[in-house]
Order: structure tokens, then C-alpha cells, then sequence
């Protein structure tokens, strides 16, 4: 995980009271979760608010999320309706950013989540985000790729169309404006 830069209190309490309007606005996202337990789970994770904050420059519109989480933390994925447009027209990965010869992508997806100190979505993470509301309407979301399909040149990517959540593969290398992708940060 990158060096969290440590944000200042004006910075934290801004991002904080942002959370919580967005927690407080979108309560089927987290029927099971009070804003209480959040607050908690931030106050102590400066690391977690730095992270959070990244997601929301970006474009994540981050929130608090029922998605199933055994250790009792609290999860928060990007909610943008769509793919968050500060982090499209990325490769998959830094191998794939690597391989480009000409017209190289800014940075690669996984890179990115890393620098931010979050992960890309999984397949089933996605998929589960889907029943809570519709996302990725008219744009796409790189997943992570499990490691057989990567070693062969593939990424997985995600989106919905006609009612229902697909997934597809693609050339890790390649890079579209309306791509991106999405995080789960558990604190």
C-alpha cells in the first residue's frame, strides 16, 4: 500500500461530511450499517480517509455498501453511475502499459488502484454492486483478471446493457475513452 499523504483537518472534515451526505442519501446501498460505526471505522484509519479522498477526486462518488464482508468492516465501493471519469482511457495493467509500443495510455488500471490504496472490483463484486442499483450504463469497468486469463494477454472488463450485467475479455493493452474503473476499500 502507498504512503498515505496525510490530509488536513479541513480536508478530512470536508471529505467526511461529503460521506456521510452520500450515506445519508443512498440508505439501500447499507440498510444493515449506521453512519455511527462508519465514523468509527474512519477516525481511526488515516490511511482509509486518504484513500477515500483519492476515490473521490477521481470521480468515485465512494459509499458504504451491504456487500458481504465476514470481517465486519466496512465497505466502500466507487458509485458513480458511471465509470469514474477521472480513471478511464487506462490499460489494464502495468505490463500491458509496457507492451504498448505507440499511443501509450496516461497509466494502467491496477497501477492506479495501487497508488490509491484500493483494489479493482471483482467479478463478483461487481455483480453484486449491480443489485443495488444500475451502474455502468454507458461505460465499462475493468475487474480484476484472474491470473490464467492475464498470463495469455487477456483483462476482464464489465458493464450493463439491456437489463443485465456483462462480462467481457479484451486485449489487456487496449485503453477506451468510456473504460475505467471501479475500487472496494474495506476499513
Amino acid at each position: 500500500m502507498p504512503k498515505a499523504k496525510p490530509l488536513t483537518s479541513g480536508q478530512r472534515d470536508a471529505l467526511v461530511a461529503t460521506l456521510k451526505a452520500r450515506f445519508d442519501a443512498h440508505m439501500r446501498r447499507h440498510a444493515q450499517v449506521t453512519w455511527t460505526f462508519v465514523q468509527t471505522r474512519l477516525a481511526n484509519d488515516a490511511s482509509a480517509l486518504w484513500s477515500l479522498s483519492e476515490l473521490e477526486r477521481t470521480g468515485g462518488e465512494p459509499d458504504v455498501v451491504d456487500l458481504e464482508d465476514a470481517s465486519g468492516r466496512c465497505v466502500f465501493v466507487d458509485c458513480a453511475a458511471q465509470s469514474p471519469k477521472g480513471r478511464r482511457s487506462l490499460c489494464y495493467d502495468a505490463e500491458a502499459l509496457a507492451a504498448r509500443k505507440e499511443n501509450k495510455p496516461k497509466d494502467s488500471a491496477v497501477r492506479m488502484a495501487a497508488a490509491m490504496g484500493v483494489s479493482l472490483l471483482t467479478v463478483a463484486e461487481y455483480h453484486q454492486l449491480q443489485e443495488l442499483e444500475q451502474f455502468d450504463t454507458t461505460t465499462s469497468s475493468w475487474v480484476q483478471t484472474p491470473p490464467s486469463i492475464r498470463r495469455l494477454g487477456g483483462a476482464l472488463f464489465c458493464d450493463r446493457r439491456y437489463d443485465t450485467v456483462f462480462t467481457y475479455h479484451n486485449g489487456a493493452e487496449s485503453y477506451y475513452a468510456a473504460r475505467g474503473f471501479r475500487c472496494v476499500l474495506r476499513v
